[in-house]
């Protein structure tokens, strides 16, 4: 269901990419490693911080399976409802589930029947939650969002990263490559990122931006894109070592 790493074809094309041959640097061998280990790599993000770029670079880096908005698509074909629908409730908590579902008593093992008086939004966080523990057990992927680091609390093999940037940088990324509004832009960050952490700290009763959740943080106003990849590809092949 899955594509599958191929660590002949990954080591050929970092050889041919450095020039080096098989006596390449650390870095590189890192790099093979992570290729070809079942390392799952979770991303939160702040709004503007390129968490969704990083996300995307990494995944086609490590040729492993991305998952952000596809989550949305692949919750509305399990449980029959509306993609659209999913898409409006997605990342946004409701007030109304139950606190025993929250913290996993509910079986997730009947799908989604018993779920229909649920509000959409708690119906979306059980559904993407299952899809989230299955993509995991089929191999090393990368999921952005949805609580991720949380639903796989348990797993060894799971590198939890947030990333983050000074308002500014934020700021900017917003107007330059999301089109926001300057004149909105403001308060149209501070909303997302409030919209965030409130959808965290409900299914996870634990707080979105507090350190001790992640196992490594990234200031994007400090590193470039392909900068962060390359740090999480390395964190990563430390946590293999």
């Amino acid at each position: 269901m899955y594509p599958r790493t191929n660590i002949d074809f990954v080591q050929n094309m970092v050889y041919h990419e450095s020039g080096t041959g098989k006596s390449g640097s650390t870095l590189q061998y890192e790099r093979v490693k992570i290729m070809s280990s079942r390392t799952v790599i979770t991303i939160a993000r702040q709004y503007g911080s390129g968490g969704r770029e990083i996300g995307e670079m990494l995944a086609k880096k490590l040729n492993v399976p991305y998952y952000d908005k596809e989550l949305i698509a692949l919750a509305a074909k399990k449980s029959g409802l509306s993609e659209e629908v999913f898409r409006q409730a997605d990342e946004r908590a409701t007030s109304s589930l139950l606190y025993s579902l929250v913290m996993g008593t509910y079986g997730y093992g009947g799908g989604v029947a018993g779920m229909n008086d649920m509000p959409i939004n708690d119906k979306l966080f059980l559904i993407q939650a299952d899809i989230i523990r299955k993509a995991a057990e089929e191999g090393p992927c990368v999921i952005v969002g949805r609580c991720a680091d949380y639903i796989l609390r348990e797993r060894k093999d799971c590198l939890r990263v947030f990333i983050h940037a000074d308002r500014d940088s934020r700021l900017r990324r917003a107007v330059e490559k999301y089109g926001i509004d300057p004149a909105k832009v403001s308060d149209f960050l501070t909303k997302k990122d409030k919209q965030r952490a409130n959808y965290y700290n409900f299914y996870t009763n634990k707080k979105w931006d507090a350190l001790q959740n992640y196992d490594l943080t990234i200031d994007s106003s400090v590193f470039t894109p392909e900068q962060a990849v390359e740090l999480i590809i390395q964190a990563a092949g430390f946590m293999e070592a």
